[in-house]
């Protein structure tokens, strides 16, 4: 039937119109289109692997290991697109066939840590590093940054996103987009939208209210969209209410462009979508990875006249002005050689600004050199660079804990240091036969804790700290597991309270360093330890950034981009996530019959009930007296003391300019944050006790310096979306303008009245 329906269609094809001197320019896309068959516009807005092309020719343009491409028509002069994944640096694979070099990128670190540097400039120049390499390596569009919200800590893939806040997360998105393309290279703002689970992601149906999806789950791709209008969007997996995100007219037409004023094309997830001929009218231009089978079903629909011929020629026209803009049209050579001394440098620089540091008790940190540590636990051993699946990198090295430090210039305890190198051989000897070669692991097996009971207690005699990380790697497939992913293990909290027990005994300070791509349970252990650091996913200069820290070359000036709750069973979506046992291994691989309908019927699986509506994070703990939790959004201490000392609210036209004067009242020199919230009138619709409308990272300032801040906060971001009317409105009354340190705290305040 299927080799019938293909003859069907050949016998039919268009023929090919005589444009031997025509190629593609800016000044004739649509006499382009005229000239295009009907099989090759279908060709181009299906990916690169169908087989109607000469046998390997997409494959000549295509760096091994990238995700995907846009197909090639030679005889137009229109090139084909390389689009590589990228969330943490360009993905392709390091070795090709009869072929001795070898072609690493930079492994940049995770996008929570990104965030949590709370500087546009300096994600714009990461940004710049990540496009510089893509150019390099001859691809096109890197499919980053990730923006989903995140909803719930437990998310397998919060590691590539960036935070509960829509704000936090449209600015530091249009930051990376905006340096990625200053080098020619497209990005691709993912995964519109509403996509904050792994778990049956391609099937599930997330159910949300209108004034949700507006204010929180999409309002992030609105700034991100106004502010850089990236190249390219990638729909999401998920259903939302009932619609399939890639086939939703309303979401793709109606509210990213003709809203938002979006330009560029919109390409599916990797086999998302069920009807060709209904994501292309929704506005989904480009139908990902592509297929023999997704080919002739596009060319069905249009001969049949199921897809209209005027969008199909709507969505090749996006796919033709994309080609326009790419160093690959325009003939910029690549070298295949890109600078990796100075993509590491960038790496460094970024993970270095993006730690936190959570607890300092009595000068914890910083750590003289001239101290001498004891560092336990096998993740200080073996550094966790980055998370699993689309977001991993082929990265040249990555220093872990052990290297950094020593480079830093400290002396280890010799016989702690011995004991776990010793080990970490056996026990990667054991994980190496698990994991195999298989790159794309979702459960990478890792070293199992050890508690050196007797070498703690002479480490205690002789070492002046003791240091411990804790790590997790998870990533792309799959939500994390309560009991073995959040919670510490057995073997994790008797490591613990062996060391803890043994330094403090002695007077000596416990510091415990957080190698994880998504929060961990902290309240229930923090009192045990000095010191707690959180350092992500730092990327492959993990060890060397972490290490600057502690010594104190460098002032953290991380601050935390999402909320620590005491408990998990605290978070507002707790009732309403999928938790994972080990006897329910549900995945990405767990989902109902693929037959384009939604299945309302198992909870948290089958569909996600979005209950607690806008009130995510910082927004529900605040306004609902759940104030007590472990650390709040925005929470990130320094080795020195800043103080907001003058406050200045001035109206213009379009909103307010906000003037924070910023001094720095400690010893050392450092840079804070100015997080700038709005308290909203107790009238008309129900309103958060306070939302992020604007931040700011101040230069490095000396001690006893200062510098004014400023932050403008339009009229138009005060206003929430009504459900009745279909519309924003601003309530009329007395608005408080906070500048604070964190989501809990006033240290100034100003009011104004609209």
């Amino acid at each position: 039937m299927f080799r019938l329906l293909i003859f069907t269609i050949l016998s039919v094809s268009s023929p090919i119109k005589d444009t031997e001197s025509l190629r593609l320019s800016e000044n004739n896309v649509h006499e382009i289109i005229d000239a295009l068959t009907v099989e090759e516009k279908c060709k181009l807005i299906i990916g690169g692997r169908a087989e109607m092309f000469k046998p390997g020719a997409y494959r000549k343009i295509k760096a091994p290991g990238a995700a995907g491409v846009i197909n090639e028509v030679p005889r137009l002069g229109i090139p084909g697109i390389v689009l590589a994944d990228g969330p943490a640096g360009v993905r392709i694979r390091p070795k090709r066939p009869n072929d001795d070099r070898t072609f690493y990128c930079t492994g940049f670190p995770i996008g929570s840590l990104v965030s949590s540097t709370w500087d546009t400039e300096l994600v714009e120049k990461a940004g710049s590093a990540m496009g510089k390499e893509a150019k390099e390596y001859g691809v096109n569009v890197l499919l980053t940054p990730g923006i989903n919200i995140h909803r719930n800590p437990l998310c397998g893939r919060n590691f590539e996103y960036y935070s509960e806040d829509p704000l936090l997360s449209g600015k530091i998105a249009a930051a990376m987009i905006n340096g990625i393309e200053s080098e020619g290279v497209g990005s691709s703002l993912k995964h519109f939208a509403v996509n904050n689970q792994e778990t049956n992601r391609i099937a599930n149906n997330s159910k949300v209210s209108e004034r949700a999806m507006r204010e929180i789950y999409l309002k992030g791709f609105e700034i991100a969209v106004k502010e850089a209008q990236p190249w390219t969007i990638m729909s999401s997996y998920n259903y939302i209410n009932g619609e399939h995100a890639s086939e939703s007219y309303r979401l793709l037409t109606e509210i990213l462009r003709n809203e938002w004023g979006f330009e560029g094309v919109v390409m599916s997830d990797w086999g998302a979508g069920y009807n060709i001929a209904a994501q292309i009218h929704a506005g989904n231009d480009l139908i990902q990875p592509g297929s023999d089978e997704r080919y002739y079903s596009l060319l069905k629909a249009v001969k049949d006249g199921s897809l209209s011929m005027e969008d199909l020629d709507r969505s090749v026209e996006r796919v033709l002005r994309l080609n326009l803009k790419t160093n690959r049209f325009k003939g910029i050579p690549f070298s295949e050689a890109p600078d990796l001394e100075a993509g590491a440098q960038a790496s460094r620089r970024i993970a270095e600004d993006g730690i936190v540091l959570l607890k300092n008790k009595a000068e914890a940190f910083p750590i003289a050199k001239d101290r001498t540590v004891a560092l336990f636990g096998v993740t200080s051993y073996d550094f966790i660079p980055g998370g699993t699946g689309s977001g991993d990198v082929h990265r040249p090295y990555t220093v872990d804990l052990k290297e950094g430090l020593a480079n830093a210039g400290y002396v280890l305890d010799e016989e702690v240091d011995g004991f776990y190198t010793a080990y970490m051989a056996d026990e990667k000897m054991r994980c190496d036969r698990i994991n195999g070669d298989n790159g794309w692991q979702i459960d990478r097996e890792r070293a199992i804790e050890v508690t050196p009971v007797d070498l703690i207690e002479k480490a205690a005699e002789t070492s002046d700290c003791a240091i411990i990380t804790f790590g997790r790697v998870f990533g792309e497939g799959k939500d994390r597991n309560y009991h073995y992913n959040y919670l510490l293990s057995k073997d994790e909290n008797r490591l613990l309270d062996e060391v803890s027990r043994a330094f403090h005994a002695k007077g000596k300070k416990v510091n415990v360093i957080l190698n994880i791509g998504g929060y961990i349970d902290v309240w229930s252990w923090q009192k045990k330890a000095d010191g707690i650091m959180l350092c992500w996913l730092p990327g492959q200069e993990g060890g060397n950034a972490v290490a600057s820290v502690i010594s104190g070359a460098v002032n953290p000036s991380g601050h935390l981009p999402s909320t620590m709750s005491k408990d998990y069973w605290q978070e507002p979506s707790a009732d309403n996530f999928p938790i994972l046992y080990a006897d329910k291994p549900f995945n990405y691989s767990f989902y109902r019959q693929l037959d384009g309908r939604v299945h309302d019927l198992i909870k948290d699986i089958d569909y996600t009930e979005y209950k607690e509506g806008i009130y995510v994070g910082y927004r529900y703990f605040n306004t609902f007296n759940k104030r007590a939790v472990a650390y709040p959004f925005g929470h990130g201490l320094s080795y020195t003391d800043f103080k907001f000392c003058k406050m200045k609210v001035e109206e213009t036209e379009g909103g307010w300019n906000v003037t924070v004067n910023v001094k720095n009242i400690g010893k050392v020199a450092g840079k804070d944050v100015v997080q700038l919230y709005v308290k909203a009138p107790r009238k008309g619709l129900d309103k958060p006790e306070r939302e992020l409308k604007g931040f700011a990272k101040t230069p490095i300032l000396n001690p006893g310096e200062s510098c004014d801040v400023k932050i403008f906060i339009s009229k138009e971001s005060l206003a929430s979306y009504d459900e009745t009317s279909k519309s924003w409105v601003t309530a009329k009354g007395r608005y408080t303008f906070i500048a604070a340190k964190d989501a809990l705290d006033k240290s100034k305040r100003k009011r104004i009245r609209l």
